[in-house]
C-alpha cells in the first residue's frame, strides 16, 4: 500500500503542514499496479496508453530494496527493450534473467518498430507485428510495449512507472551516443543481464546466407516458386538438377561410391603403396555454392554487415 502522510517531513509529501490538517492523520491508497502473470494460458497484454494507472505514490526503490522483496500489490517494474528479430533462445534467456532479477518482478518488454530499426540498425527479417506477437508468447513477459523508443527519456520512465532497466552491460553505441543506456546507469536504474554465447539473429542469418543454394533447393522442393524465392529460371533448373543428382546418389546402389566396380591397374604401372583409409564420403553435405542472384548477393552483404542483436 502507498501511504500519503500529512506531516511536512514525509518523503511522500502528499500534503504539508501548511494545509492545517492535524498531524498524524493519513490517507491510505491501494496500489493498483498490474500484477505479474500467474497463468500461461493466454499471451501477455499489450501496453495501451500506460499500463499502470495506480494513484498510490510510486516511491523510488534501490536495487537492495527490490532484492529484499516488495509487497504483492507493489511489484518491481522492470523494462527490457530490443529488436527481437527471429526470436531465439538468446532472447528468451535474457528475458528470463530480467524476470528473475527480483522476487516480485513485473516485466515490460519494449519492441522497436520497423521504422526505427531500419533507420538506426538495419533491415529485419520479421515485421514489427510478427516481432510483437513473438514476445507476447514468451512465458517470462508480462506486457509488451509496441513502438518502443530508441532512447529512454525520464518522461517515458515516469509515464510507465519503470523502476529498473535490464540489458547486457556492453555499451550500446547508436543514434549518435556512445552508450544509449549511459544515463540509465548513472541514475542507478540499470541492472545488467548476460548474453548467451553462440546464438544471435546475425548468426542465424549468416547460416542462411552461407548455405543459400541448400535452402533455395529446400523451398523449391516444398512448392515455393522461383519468383517467390527471387531466383531466375536458369538457377531454378540448376537447383533442381543438383537435387536430382543428390537424390539418385542416395537411392541408387549402382551409383554409390562404396558399390562401384574396382579399377584395374594399368600393366605399365606398378601398384602404389597402400594409403591409410579415408573416412567415408558424405554425399548429402556437399559444400554449397555462393548465391548467384545479384539481389541475393546484395542481401547477403547487407545481412552480414549488421551487428549482433540479441536485444537492441
Amino acid at each position: 500500500r502507498g501511504i500519503i502522510f500529512t506531516d511536512a517531513e514525509s518523503h511522500y509529501c502528499g500534503t504539508t503542514a501548511a494545509s492545517h490538517e492535524p498531524l498524524g492523520i493519513m490517507e491510505e491508497l491501494e496500489h493498483t499496479c498490474p500484477h505479474p502473470r500467474t497463468t500461461l494460458t493466454e499471451p501477455a497484454i499489450f501496453t495501451s496508453k500506460t499500463s499502470c494507472d495506480c494513484q498510490a505514490p510510486h516511491e523510488k526503490l534501490t536495487i537492495a530494496q527490490a532484492r529484499r522483496g516488495t509487497p504483492v500489490d507493489r511489484p518491481v517494474r522492470v523494462y527490457a527493450d530490443g529488436i527481437f528479430d527471429l526470436f531465439h533462445s538468446g532472447h528468451a534467456r535474457a528475458l528470463m534473467q530480467a524476470k528473475n532479477l527480483f522476487p516480485n518482478t513485473y516485466l515490460i518488454v519494449g519492441v522497436c518498430s520497423d521504422e526505427l530499426t531500419h533507420k538506426f540498425k538495419g533491415f529485419t527479417v520479421m515485421t514489427e507485428h510478427e516481432r510483437y506477437e513473438a514476445l507476447r508468447h514468451c512465458r517470462y513477459v508480462d506486457e509488451v510495449l509496441r513502438d518502443a523508443p530508441w532512447t529512454l527519456t525520464p518522461e517515458f520512465l515516469e509515464k510507465h512507472k519503470i523502476d529498473f532497466v535490464a540489458h547486457d552491460d556492453i555499451p550500446y553505441s547508436s543514434a549518435g551516443s556512445e552508450d544509449v543506456y549511459k544515463h540509465i546507469k548513472e541514475a542507478g536504474m540499470f541492472v545488467p543481464t548476460q548474453r548467451t554465447e553462440g546464438i544471435s539473429t546475425s548468426d542465424i542469418i549468416t547460416r542462411i546466407v552461407r548455405d543459400y543454394d541448400v535452402y533455395a533447393r529446400r523451398n523449391l522442393q516444398r512448392g515455393y516458386t522461383a519468383k517467390e524465392l527471387n531466383v531466375s529460371y536458369i538457377n531454378k533448373q540448376v537447383f533442381q538438377e543438383r537435387s536430382g543428382r543428390m537424390l539418385s546418389y542416395a537411392l541408387s546402389p549402382r551409383e554409390s561410391p562404396c558399390n562401384s566396380p574396382p579399377r584395374e591397374l594399368s600393366p605399365l604401372r606398378s601398384p602404389s603403396p597402400p594409403s591409410p583409409p579415408s573416412p567415408p564420403t558424405r554425399w548429402h553435405s556437399a559444400r554449397p555454392s555462393p548465391p548467384t542472384s545479384p539481389k541475393g548477393a546484395s542481401a547477403s552483404v547487407s545481412s552480414m554487415s549488421e551487428g549482433d542483436e540479441d536485444e537492441k
